[in-house]
């Protein structure tokens, strides 16, 4: 675990492949990012006020599917530099902040609702 946190295991150029753990972490992650996809894909097809953050979910959970399997590969292979661990770094921070941003838009749904609703009371007693 002190290795986690050194310069050399997350910059080398030609790191050591993966540990059947890590691996099997990786395959986890990957597998849940696919069966979110699916179940979003179908989710986000109802027309809701909810659809624009369902569209972004499924976005992301693609998107960063066909990333790790990339990353997946390249460790897998063990290409000396696509396959070092700063891309797998980079690929979680990339993530954090794409659902920082998703959930910074849902946060705007209930405001979004409520102007809605306003609005829907003001035609009614427009002709």
């Amino acid at each position: 675990m002190t290795n986690l946190f050194t310069w050399k295991y997350w910059f080398t150029v030609n790191p050591e492949p993966l540990t059947p753990l890590a691996f099997k972490v990786l395959v986890g992650i990957l597998i849940l990012l696919a069966v979110s996809a699916i179940i979003i894909a179908i989710i986000k097809r109802k027309n809701s006020l909810y659809r624009g953050v369902f569209k972004k979910l499924y976005n992301l959970c693609a998107s960063n599917l066909v990333i790790g399997l990339i990353i997946l590969f390249f460790n897998y292979e063990t290409v000396p530099f696509l396959s070092s661990r700063l891309w797998i770094g980079a690929w979680v921070l990339e993530m954090a902040i794409w659902k920082f941003f998703i959930l910074k838009d849902a946060k705007e749904i209930p405001k979004n609702k409520k102007a809605l609703e306003a609005q829907k009371e003001l035609k009614k007693y427009l002709p």
